[in-house]
Order: C-alpha cells, then sequence, then structure tokens
C-alpha cells in the first residue's frame, strides 16, 4: 500500500470536513489515538463515536485548511487549520500537526495530535 496515496486521500476527505466519513474509511480497528490535551481513544469504533459527537456540535464550518503533509516510510504528519463556530456558541479555530502511523494495509494504527500554534 503506498502511504503517500492513502495520506492524500484521508487528508482530502478531511479537508472537505467529512472527518467522520475519514475516520470510517482509513482506521484500522486497533486504532489509538492521543492529543495534546491528555485525551484519546482506543479502537476505530470509540473514535466513530467521539468524532460524530464532535461533528454533530458543529453549526458552521468557516474553514478546514490543509497546509501540508510529509510522509516517511509508515509515518505521516499533516498539518491543518480548523475553524468551527459550535451549536454552543463557541468557536474552535486550531492549527494542529496530526502525525499518523499506518500499517501494511494502509489503514491507520495511531493518530496523535500536536498544537502547532
Amino acid at each position: 500500500m503506498n502511504s503517500k496515496d492513502q495520506v492524500a486521500k484521508m487528508d482530502a476527505i478531511v479537508s472537505q470536513g467529512a472527518i467522520v466519513e475519514a475516520v470510517k474509511e482509513f482506521f484500522a480497528e486497533d486504532a489509538n489515538t492521543s492529543d495534546y490535551g491528555g485525551g484519546g481513544t482506543k479502537g476505530k469504533s470509540e473514535m466513530i463515536a467521539k468524532m460524530e459527537g464532535f461533528a454533530a456540535a458543529i453549526a458552521k464550518v468557516n474553514q478546514i485548511t490543509h497546509h501540508h503533509s510529509i510522509v516517511d516510510g509508515n509515518i505521516s504528519a499533516s498539518e491543518f487549520t480548523f475553524d468551527f463556530d459550535m451549536k454552543d456558541g463557541s468557536k474552535i479555530y486550531w492549527h494542529e500537526i496530526i502525525r499518523r502511523v499506518w500499517n501494511d494495509q494502509g489503514m491507520v494504527v495511531q493518530e496523535e495530535y500536536f498544537n502547532a500554534a
């Protein structure tokens, strides 16, 4: 499986705001996540549930910017800026690096988020 192609495909889906779909398509069943806020998920189903809840709380997607990605073997890093208005009246503005580890089948087995601000 070509990691660069998988990264490009996943980043394109995320850029369109289809975050839940990206998880469904590209996460391995045993994938884990962790973020700079101390949170994380264990398994694909937990991540899908988390992203469905998050997506349901978005009132408006102002902008999602994919800045660039790098791939080295089975590890990738993608830089994004996310700008959302939430249904509770709050605003989310994240500039982050998403580091992914890919398995031989082209699925994400680990995803970690880093604050790029």
